[in-house]
């Protein structure tokens, strides 16, 4: 155990407590390294809190790793998973201050975490001294660590360390995304500055602010004066209910000509960023406005008690994109879409799960009708690849928010909530890991990797049918991730999902293609899927005897009968136990080494 008293030194820092940031801290930290995490503000969550979007998207029966726990704690803080069920965006919502009281008592527990609040980072250098590779120069001091962690939400650490990252929409040819655009631009995704409000019960209506125009907001509900529209028109009272939160108070981020603003400053530097905000928060006003005046909510204004901010606002805008890092491999739309039919079989490394459509906000760019139209674009829930966390070009360097190596489409499913806390929580699990074995990110075994995660209550496969709590869930997600058994993916309503099937039968054929890869067929064939065959199969393989019934007790199955052919969920155990094909070394392309 390390004591992170006053030292500058760490073997792991993390530079932006949002959601990412700050469940990387919490998995290095656990796993035993001396953890600092550097956050702007005096929040932690970053759009989970302190950007105001406490509205959870995805995920949502897929409770994988830190997620699932800060859902339950959630559920213990407010009584029920059902007093979570407050507006019909979500699930899961809850009060912003909230989600940071959770998140500031989870961290006040881990020893190995040291945080600094409010504190700017102005450099990061690499650094060859004493084993350790980076120099970090704070408005509190210089640090010095082993691994670094970019946990901010634009991905601020990529130009300071010189890495290679995209802005905006690839090209279609790029990764052959029929989809995307025929040219590549630097257009990223609008932001919101979110509005927390609540309901004062008399009226308090602000002052028309600048720039107010009623029509401009005139398709954001139904309204007698909306000409024809191409988005649903709800009524004003169903867009109140949207992100209704607990308490009687209303999250406002409403993506149907609402409050979204659109600016590219990624590259602008934190004065001409201000200047931005203040536009984005003034059109959230306007709206503000036009829901109290036009829509007559004119006893609900911006909450007193939620943010200690100047004006009640929340720290920071919701960012819907940042700079995406190169990494190791880059997860692009068609490795969802047909994970098993792809160059690489980037499914065999999958570290985490998504459900989310490819969601994109484009509707406040000034030339919206040029653009592709990409929100709820249906695909299957997916894993995201090990590789795509880890920089290509400098050793020890992760992301852990918006910025991981995904393409611009994949972007609009990665960057929800539930998605970024796992992708730090992975982020901290293979920067600690690394420290544990004095070895390069790049070098750690994949295989290990996804071990620890199942054990930590982690999915690395997506399969809906198939809950943490099955007796047989950790064996389904490793032969699901070797691919002997496909998953199938499928779309239902808005519903993107991915099923694991245990009780259907095999289809002999695809399973023994499927198998070679591991198994010497042409040495040792399987004749049939009876379970004398594959008894007899199993003992040619392993060379010795096998009390087969004993051992198929012994795994939970049930009805043991030689002459009965056995379905994918039992041909997985006996597959997983007597044979382990998941132990077999994979790289970052999903090939076995």
């Amino acid at each position: 155990m390390f004591s992170c008293d006053d030292s500058s030194e760490f073997d792991v820092v993390i530079v932006g407590g949002g959601a990412g940031g700050t469940s990387a801290a919490i998995q290095s930290a656990r796993n035993g390294a001396k953890t600092l995490l550097i956050e702007e503000t005096d929040w932690l969550g970053g759009m989970l809190t302190s950007a105001g979007v406490s509205a959870i998207d995805g995920n949502y029966k897929l409770p994988s790793g830190f997620w699932g726990e800060f859902k339950d704690s959630l559920v213990s803080h407010y009584g029920s998973l059902e007093a979570l069920k407050t507006g019909w965006v979500s699930n899961v919502l809850f009060e912003p201050k909230v989600g940071n009281e959770i998140l500031k008592s989870i961290t006040q527990n881990e020893k190995n975490l040291k945080i600094l609040y409010s504190t700017s980072t102005q450099s990061v250098s690499n650094h060859d001294g004493n084993n350790f590779n980076y120099q970090i120069k704070t408005s509190e001091g210089t640090f010095f660590s082993k691994i670094i962690i970019d946990g901010t939400e634009l991905g601020d650490l990529l130009p300071m360390l010189d890495d290679d990252y995209d802005v905006g929409m690839d090209s279609n040819e790029m990764y052959d995304e029929n989809i995307a655009p025929e040219i590549k631009n630097d257009i990223i995704q609008d932001l919101t500055f979110v509005m927390i409000l609540k309901n004062y019960n008399k009226k308090v209506k602000i002052d028309k602010p600048e720039g107010y125009d009623a029509s401009e907001f005139y398709c954001s509900t139904s309204h007698k004066d909306c000409p024809e529209s191409d988005k649903a028109l709800w009524s004003p009272q169903q867009m109140m209910n949207y992100g209704k939160l607990p308490n009687d108070k209303i999250m406002i981020n409403w993506p149907i000509y609402g409050n979204d603003y659109y600016s590219n400053l990624i590259e602008l530097s934190k004065e001409k960023r201000e200047v931005v905000f203040e536009k984005a928060k003034n059109k959230s006003l306007r709206y503000l406005y036009y829901i109290q005046d036009e829509l007559g909510f004119d006893n609900y204004s911006i909450s007193d008690d939620e943010y200690e901010t100047d004006d009640n606002f929340p720290l920071i805008p919701y960012y819907r994109e940042a700079r995406r890092i190169k990494g190791q491999v880059t997860f692009s739309l068609n490795y969802i879409k047909n994970p098993y039919d792809q160059k690489h079989k980037l499914y065999r490394t999958g570290v985490l799960v998504g459900d989310y459509p490819v969601d994109h906000h484009h509707d406040a760019h000034p030339e919206k009708e040029k653009l592709p139209k990409l929100a709820f674009y249906p695909i299957p829930s997916y894993s995201l690849p090990f590789g795509s966390l880890i920089s290509k070009k400098n050793s020890n360097f992760l992301v852990a928010e918006k910025s991981i190596s995904v393409s611009n489409l994949v972007n609009g499913t990665t960057r929800l909530q539930p998605v970024v806390l796992q992708i730090g929580q992975i982020a901290g699990l293979i920067a600690s890991e690394s420290i544990k074995q004095k070895k390069k990110p790049s070098e750690l075994n994949i295989r290990h990797i996804q071990s620890l995660i199942l054990e930590n209550g982690g999915y690395i496969q997506p399969y809906l049918d198939v809950e943490k709590t099955h007796p047989h869930f950790k064996a389904f997600q490793r032969i699901g991730s070797t691919g002997i058994l496909r998953g199938k993916g499928i779309n239902v309503g808005w519903s993107n999902q991915s099923w694991f099937y245990p009780e259907n039968e095999v289809d002999l054929e695809l399973f023994l293609n499927d198998l070679s890869p591991f198994i010497d067929l042409s040495t040792y064939p399987l004749n049939g899927l009876m379970l004398k065959d594959l008894k007899t199969w199993i003992e040619s393989i392993i060379n010795e005897k096998i009390d087969f019934k004993s051992d198929y007790l012994s795994l939970n199955l049930t009805d043991f009968n030689f002459d009965r052919k056995v379905n994918r969920g039992e041909l997985a155990v006996i597959i997983d136990y007597y044979l382990n094909p998941f132990i077999q070394s994979i790289n970052f392309l999903g090939e076995i080494e």
